[in-house]
C-alpha cells in the first residue's frame, strides 16, 4: 500500500497527556515503511529543463542529514532533471522563516516551529511526521547545581531556542510541575550561544534536543530534570512550501519514498548510522551514536491522531500567549494526491 492511499481525515481523535501518542497500530508503520516502494516510472517525465530542490537542514535534523551524507537524492532526482542543495540553520525557527522567503523547499524540524510560523500567517504546509523518542530532548542543569526538580525552577534562568520542540518540552514539564512559564525567566538563545550560556553558569537550565542533548551530556555529565517519559510526547515534521506541493507533488512523494526506505534502514543500523553522521555534525561516533540509540523513525502522513497531538502542543503555546491567536493545524496539512 502506497502511503498516498491511506486517507487523511480531518477528524482530531483524543490523544491522553499522559499516553504515548505513537501507541500507534504496528500496520500504520509498515504502511509508512513501505511507500517506499512507489515506482517513479509510473509517473508523468519531468520537463527536460532542469530543477532545484533545495532542502533545509539542521545539526540535529535526523534522516535529512543522513539523505545529504548519502546522495540518495541526487541518485534519485539526478536523473529525472532535478538538481539538490542542502542548506543548514541552527534551528527550526530560522530554517521555516527561509523556507516562507522561497529561499528553501522542504524542511525538517520539530513541533512547535510549524505552529509559531502558521499562527504569523506564514504560508507552509506539513507533508509527513516522524515520531518522537522519550529522551532526545532533556531539560538538564550541570552536575553541582543544586536543581534537583522541575518544580524547583521558579525564578530561574532557563536557557531554550524560542519556538523550538525544546519550547515545548519546557512548558509542559513546568506544566506537569505545576509551576507557570512566567515564573521562570527564559532567556532565548540559539543552541551555541546556549551551551555557552550554560557552561559559564550565566543560566540555570537549558532545555535542549540531540544532538546537543548527546554531547553535553558526554562533555559536562549533566543532571536531567525532566524528558518527555512522563508527557505528551510530540512528533517532528517535515514541512515543504504550498507553492512547491501544489507544482511537484508526485516529487513530494519521491523525497517521502526517500525518506520511508532510509528511515527503516536507520533504525535497524544505528551505528553505521553514526558513522556516517558523526562527520557532518562535527561530533565523535559515540556521541552520535548515543543520539542514534534513543531515536525513532517512521515516517508517515498527518493522520488525525498526529493532527490531534500537535493541536494540543499549539494550544498550549496559545493558553500562555506564545502565540498570537488559536491556530487550526489541521488547515495546513497537505492532503495526499489519490494514487
Amino acid at each position: 500500500m502506497s502511503i498516498r492511499s491511506i486517507p487523511f481525515s480531518p477528524v482530531a481523535a483524543p490523544v491522553s497527556e499522559e499516553g504515548d501518542a505513537w501507541a500507534l497500530p504496528r500496520r500504520r508503520l509498515l504502511q509508512a515503511a513501505a511507500f517506499g516502494a512507489l515506482a517513479a516510472s509510473a509517473w508523468p517525465a519531468l520537463a527536460d529543463d532542469a530543477k532545484q530542490l533545495r532542502i533545509g537542514f539542521q545539526k540535529g535534523g535526523g534522516l535529512l542529514g543522513l539523505l545529504k551524507a548519502q546522495g540518495r537524492l541526487e541518485k534519485r532526482f539526478g536523473p529525472l532533471g532535478w538538481t539538490v542543495s542542502w542548506h543548514e540553520f541552527p534551528a527550526g525557527p530560522q530554517l521555516l522563516e527561509a523556507l516562507n522567503a522561497g529561499s528553501v523547499d522542504v524542511g525538517y524540524t520539530g513541533a512547535p516551529p510549524p505552529i509559531f510560523a502558521q499562527a504569523a500567517e506564514k504560508d507552509l504546509v506539513y507533508i509527513g511526521a516522524e515520531p518522537g523518542g522519550p529522551s532526545t530532548e532533556s531539560v538538564v542543569v550541570l552536575p553541582a547545581s543544586s536543581l534537583h526538580g522541575v518544580a524547583e525552577l521558579k525564578g530561574k534562568r532557563v536557557a531554550v531556542q524560542k519556538g523550538s520542540s525544546s519550547h515545548y518540552l519546557l512548558l509542559a514539564a513546568l506544566r506537569k510541575a505545576g509551576v507557570d512559564f512566567a515564573e521562570i525567566q527564559p532567556v532565548y538563545l540559539a543552541p551555541a550561544d546556549a551551551r555557552a550560556a550554560f557552561e559559564s553558569g550565566r543560566v540555570d537550565a537549558w532545555a535542549i534536543w540531540d544532538p546537543y542533548l548527546a554531547a553535553v551530556q558526554a562533555t559536562l555529565k549533566v543532571r536531567v530534570l525532566a524528558d518527555y517519559g512522563q508527557l505528551l510526547r510530540p512528533n517532528a515534521f517535515y514541512e515543504a512550501s504550498r507553492r512547491f506541493v501544489s507544482q511537484y507533488p508526485n516529487e513530494t512523494g519521491l523525497l517521502l519514498d526517500e525518506l520511508a526506505a532510509l528511515g527503516a534502514w536507520a533504525t535497524a543500523n544505528p551505528a553505521q548510522v553514526s558513522e556516517q553522521l558523526a562527520p557532518l555534525v562535527g561530533l565523535p561516533v559515540e556521541v552520535v551514536l548515543v543520539w542514534q540509540q534513543r531515536s525513532r523513525y517512521g515516517v508517515q502522513p498527518m493522520d488525525p491522531v498526529t493532527v490531534a497531538t500537535q493541536q494540543k502542543v499549539a494550544d498550549l503555546f496559545f493558553e500562555h500567549k506564545l502565540i498570537p491567536k488559536k491556530i487550526d493545524v489541521a488547515a495546513a496539512v497537505w492532503r495526499w494526491p489519490k494514487s
